[in-house]
């Protein structure tokens, strides 16, 4: 499989600083710019529950990273909406109507699809989910998903996440 435009525009803006925080903020933008008709594009990183020495913890929640748009939901709970569900069962989601998504989270009302593809870390445990928005109903397609499941693929081979912490204190 040939790697897509935006693959390769991705693997030159993270070989510059592959430090998590730059690396997605720029691939943000690079989405932002470079696809039409989307209204939201960014990132949302997992973060365990409010105490790790507690057994009775409660579930990871996804906490709203880098991103280009409107003003976004701050945390989503793993599992629920189009990201938790993304990121809870590992799978890339390709909503062509979010109204008809089962619990759908709407941080803009006018968003009208979306896709939404786990990232992972370097053992494959999910670290984080790409999710980007469309005022138009099926807007993604297959083809869509798979381009950017390619550049999420590139992100996961060159990220440095040593300085992220997963964790909240």
């Amino acid at each position: 499989m040939t790697q897509s435009l935006l693959a390769k525009q991705a693997y030159e803006l993270i070989q510059a600083d592959s430090s998590w925080l730059p690396a997605l903020s720029n691939v943000a933008a690079l989405l932002w710019e470079s696809m039409d008709n989307v209204s939201w594009v960014g990132f949302y990183l997992k973060q365990n529950g409010t105490s790790t020495s507690m057994p009775s913890s409660p579930a990871p929640e996804l906490v709203l990273g880098p991103f280009q748009g409107k003003i976004a939901c701050t945390r989503i709970a793993w599992g629920k909406g189009v990201c938790g569900t993304s990121a809870a069962t590992n799978t890339t989601q390709l909503v062509s109507d979010v109204h008809a998504f089962p619990g759908h989270i709407a941080c803009d009302s006018a968003s009208n699809s979306e896709v939404v593809i786990p990232l992972h870390t370097a053992s494959g445990s999910v670290i984080a989910v790409l999710d980007i928005d469309s005022t138009s109903l099926s807007r993604f397609s297959v083809q869509d998903a798979a381009m950017l499941e390619d550049v999420v693929a590139t992100i996961e081979k060159l990220i440095d996440w040593t300085a992220f912490e997963p964790q909240i204190d």
